[in-house]
C-alpha cells in the first residue's frame, strides 16, 4: 500500500510540476477559445443588427424617392452610406440618388454617386449598371474617350448587349460609323429576339445607312 501511495505521490508531484509549467497556457487556450466563440456569436448578432438598421435607412431613401426631391434623396443615401457603407443597401441607395440627380440635371453629383457604386459595390450587376449610367452621362457631356473607357471594363455576357449598344452610340457621336455599325450589330445579336429593345437597335443600324 505504501508503495502505491508513494507512486501516487510521485504522480501528484509530476502533475503539480506540469501544471506550474503549462497551466497558464492551458487556461489561456481555454480563455481564447471561449472568447472566440463569444466573439463569433457577438459578430453574427452585430451583423444582423447592422443589416436591420441599414434596411431601415434604405426604406427612408425609397420613401424620399417618392418626393422627387433630389437633395432629400441624396441626403438619405449619404446617411446610409456614412453608417453602413459596406452593406448591400448602400450601392442601391446611391443608384437611386444618382438617378434623382440626373433627373434634376445635377450630373456632377450623380457622377460622384455612380463612381462610388463602381468602386464599392460587391455585386457586379450593380457595378455594371453604374458604369452604363456613368458612360451615358459622359456621352451627353461629349466626353467620348471617358465614356468608352467605362465601356471597356470587363462585364458578364448578360450585359454585353447593353454595353455594345451604348458603345455604338458613342462611336456614332464621334462620327466613327463603321465601328458604330459593328457595335450595334453585336448588341443586336446579343439581345433576345423577343425584346422590343432589339427593334430600337435595328433602327439605329438602319439610321447609319451606307455611310462609311
Amino acid at each position: 500500500m505504501s508503495s502505491l501511495d508513494l507512486q501516487e505521490q510521485e504522480q501528484v508531484e509530476e502533475l503539480k510540476a506540469w501544471w506550474k509549467a503549462n497551466g497558464k497556457w492551458v487556461v489561456g487556450a481555454l480563455l481564447v477559445g471561449s472568447i472566440g466563440f463569444a466573439g463569433t456569436t457577438y459578430w453574427r448578432n452585430h451583423k444582423a443588427s447592422q443589416a436591420a438598421e441599414a434596411a431601415k435607412l434604405y426604406a427612408e431613401v425609397v420613401k424620399q424617392v417618392a418626393s422627387n426631391d433630389a437633395k432629400r434623396i441624396s441626403d438619405a443615401a449619404d446617411a446610409l452610406v456614412s453608417r453602413y457603407g459596406s452593406s448591400a443597401y448602400a450601392p442601391r441607395a446611391q443608384l437611386l440618388a444618382a438617378q434623382a440627380n440626373l433627373q434634376a440635371r445635377d450630373a456632377a453629383h450623380a457622377k460622384v454617386e455612380l463612381q462610388w457604386v463602381i468602386e464599392h459595390a460587391d455585386e457586379t450587376g450593380l457595378q455594371d449598371t453604374a458604369r452604363l449610367k456613368l458612360a451615358s452621362v459622359l456621352l451627353d457631356e461629349k466626353k467620348y474617350d471617358e465614356a468608352l473607357k467605362q465601356l471597356d471594363a470587363a462585364h458578364p455576357d448578360s450585359f454585353t448587349g447593353l454595353y455594345s449598344d451604348l458603345r455604338g452610340d458613342v462611336l456614332s457621336a464621334q462620327g466613327k460609323i463603321a465601328e458604330a455599325r459593328v457595335a450595334y450589330q453585336q448588341a443586336y445579336d446579343k439581345m433576345d429576339a423577343k425584346s422590343g429593345y432589339r427593334n430600337l437597335i435595328q433602327l439605329k443600324l438602319d439610321g447609319l445607312g451606307n455611310a462609311k
